[in-house]
């Protein structure tokens, strides 16, 4: 893509609006909060102190509403005692000559090695470096500066008390998240009626794990029928996949097939009543038309007398799935967890969350493992530093009295990627100009006082929180307008003033964006590592879903549950790397030695079909009291360290092959024909050469060949193949 193109869509998407609103009680609770803080100060502090307050507000407030199911008051805490640290440092060091701009890069590559931890800490992070340039602007005394900090974090205080005393939507999300799982259920069940290789779309199972992650007290007190739901998906999923798929359920052709697309529709009507009764608490109703004999009847959905046209592993998926579907029924209906306590791989528990206190050690390690430089979070630290330090620098050599401005969008805009960056640096400097254009006319012809600026401020980052989903340009408007209406308190000519702010804001957006392209961070040349990862981690999946085989007995739920949630994520990160990488302008190495983005598309379509054999597999696992299948750890195992070895080729450049893993694939079938002829044995055999499949699937596209017939096999498509996984 060239830089013309890049960047017109960079813009177009950053000043892209969408009709999508924040929840207005929601968005009215964080504005309350605001004001509960900002009007008690003023009337007691003054307008130098309501600043502070209400900027720690605002900051607090926002902290709570990125990627967040229900706020947490402990995040908002945490957001509220990072503005007072950096406000209280911000005004002892404005005082000494030549220490803020030393203070402020300390604090900016402190904020850019946030992002480690995730978008919310980097988020956070980067706008306490803004409160730090906004509040900070004349020299006081130790008391005073004391005095700054502490408003600033009592914003805070407010913002979690409020979340905690105004709940709002209770368990809103996490029913509409499990819903969209099981939704996402009954599509995958009507596809696979005419593709019986097709995918399902792990981004609603994602989501629904992370709604379903919550603190030991919200786990208390969560609705009884939510429990126990997101687990009997996820082992609905791959029994869906096992009797469709003719390698390993119901033959592609005959008497079986069309019973098994009659038990793939009902099922999809069954899941399509769960996912209503879960959005909306209602009992579980099916439609009276819908082919399948009803959840709650004695007759179970796959009973044996129901499918005599199915044999083997296709009537014991179909089994599974009749008995998954009504303890989704029974769990809904009931909230009662016992329906669904009998052990078996991937049953989903609480996910608790740990306090934040708790997470510090992990969130340091998670830093220190990025003070490298190579990491791309370590470049943005430096670069953002950069940015902000001289935007800073420019702004006061220029005579600027609000120079803050230059450095405060700089440290707004600057995000670890390419299109994060030009699209925030457009719809910045868009929603700036047009909100300190309207709030500056607005101060210049209404003359208002104290308390209506007050107000005007409350009313306008009640709008900026209620549009966080609609786009960021014109969140920006009502943030700009906020920060003026809060700034007008002080005294000064606001005319004047408006001028300056809207050269400051290009001047900073300017020199951010300048800077990323002199020093960028291209994703394209980490799709290399990021497609390793997901080999890696797609192996140890397969590996650990083999071992069950072998050792029934053993627990391995947990062991395969952690292999399954690391392949997601790995390809989840692979995904964004690659529309990042999409929206990069020039053409830039992939980070492979002599591979093109194309072979890595096919890689990717390999890998993908690795994770789908795995899943297959999966749906057989098993029980703990059945026969083991010898010589299946073995393969597990080389089968784990071939790909681990694979990924490590794939970076250093060397060739990708599989001949050990074929050497233990020739040990295993071996055994297996020792072994009577049974389901286990049958999807075993059958598993592992879909799997062998996938492998040489992956040599060949990394070796470059242009005829790679098997690109397309096993149903996937290659450009989002592996999504089972």
């Amino acid at each position: 893509m060239s830089w013309f193109a890049a960047l017109r869509d960079t813009a177009r998407t950053g000043l892209t609006l969408d009709r999508a609103l924040t929840d207005p009680k929601r968005a009215a609770r964080g504005a309350v909060a605001v004001g509960l803080v900002l009007f008690p100060t003023l009337a007691l502090g003054g307008p130098s102190l309501a600043t502070s307050a209400a900027m720690g507000a605002f900051i607090a407030g926002t902290a709570t509403f990125q990627r967040s199911f229900r706020p947490r008051a402990s995040l908002a805490v945490a957001a509220g005692i990072g503005l007072g640290t950096s406000t209280f440092l911000g005004y002892l060091a404005v005082g000494v000559f030549g220490l803020f701009p030393a203070l402020l890069a300390v604090w900016a590559f402190a904020a850019g090695l946030a992002w480690a931890i995730g978008p919310t800490a980097g988020v956070v992070a980067a706008n306490t470096v803004s409160v730090m340039l906004i509040v900070v602007q004349l020299p006081v005394g130790v008391l005073a500066a004391l005095g700054h900090g502490l408003v600033a974090a009592l914003g805070g205080v407010v913002q979690a008390a409020v979340i905690t005393l105004w709940p709002i939507g209770s368990w809103t999300a996490q029913r509409a998240a499990l819903a969209d799982t099981y939704a996402e259920l009954g599509d995958y069940a009507r596809r696979l009626r005419q593709d019986p290789t097709a995918h399902v779309d792990p981004a609603p199972f994602m989501t629904a794990r992370h709604a379903a992650a919550l603190t030991p007290w919200q786990d208390r007190h969560r609705p009884p029928e939510l429990r126990g739901l997101r687990g009997i998906a996820e082992r609905i999923r791959p029994t869906l996949a096992a009797l469709a798929d003719p390698k390993v359920g119901a033959p592609a052709e005959g008497p079986q097939r069309d019973r098994a697309r009659e038990v793939l529709a009902a099922s999809a009507e069954a899941m399509d009543a769960l996912a209503r009764a879960i959005r909306t608490g209602d009992p579980v109703r099916l439609p009276r038309t819908a082919p399948v004999y009803a959840l709650a009847a004695p007759v179970p959905l796959a009973a044996p007398e129901a499918d005599g046209r199915l044999r083997g592993a296709a009537k014991r998926s179909a089994r599974r799935l009749g008995g998954l579907l009504r303890k989704a029924a029974d769990t809904l209906d009931r909230g009662d967890v016992d329906t669904v306590t009998v052990p078996v791989v991937g049953a989903g528990g609480a996910l608790h969350k740990p306090p934040l206190f708790r997470m510090l050690p992990a969130a340091l390690r998670a830093v220190r493992r990025q003070v490298r430089p190579r990491s791309a979070v370590f470049q943005h630290a430096v670069r953002l530093t950069g940015v902000v330090t001289a935007a800073y620098l420019l702004a006061r050599a220029a005579g600027f009295e609000h120079g803050h401005w230059a450095p405060m969008t700089a440290a707004m805009v600057m995000r670890p990627d390419f299109a994060q960056t030009y699209s925030r640096g457009v719809a910045r400097l868009a929603g700036t100009v047009v909100g300190v254009a309207v709030s500056t006319l607005v101060v210049q012809l209404a003359h208002p006082g104290e308390w209506v600026l007050a107000a005007l401020a409350v009313l306008c980052i009640g709008g900026a929180y209620l549009t966080l989903r609609t786009g960021y340009a014109l969140m920006t408007v009502g943030i700009s307008s906020y920060v003026v209406f809060l700034l007008g308190l002080q005294p000064g000519d606001p005319l004047t003033t408006a001028f300056e702010r809207v050269g400051l804001t290009l001047l900073g957006g300017s020199v951010a964006l300048v800077t990323y392209a002199l020093f960028p961070t291209w994703q394209t040349a980490r799709l290399g590592e990021r497609l390793a990862e997901w080999l890696a981690a797609a192996g140890r999946y397969a590996a650990a879903v083999i071992d069950g085989y072998e050792d029934p007995a053993a627990p391995r739920g947990r062991d395969v549950r952690t292999a399954l949630l690391d392949s997601r994520e790995a390809r989840s990160e692979l995904l964004q790397a690659m529309e990042r990488a999409d929206a990069e302008p020039g053409r830039h190495a992939s980070g492979l030695p002599g591979v093109s983005r194309r072979r890595i598309d096919r890689a990717r379509a390999a890998v993908g079909r690795l994770g789908r054999a795995a899943v297959l597999l999966e749906a057989h696992l098993p029980a703990g009291d059945a026969e083991p299948v010898p010589g299946a750890a073995g393969f597990a195992e080389e089968l784990r360290l071939g790909t681990a070895l694979a990924a490590g080729a794939l970076l250093t450049g060397r060739p990708v092959e599989f001949g050990a893993v074929r050497g233990a694939q020739a040990q295993l079938e071996k055994r297996l024909a020792e072994v009577p002829e049974g389901v286990q044995r049958d999807v075993l055999w059958a598993g592992v050469r879909l799997l062998m499949q996938a492998l040489k699937e992956l040599e060949r596209a990394l070796r470059g060949r242009e005829d790679v017939r098997g690109a397309g096999a096993g149903g996937g498509e290659p450009a989002d193949g592996g999504v089972e996984a």
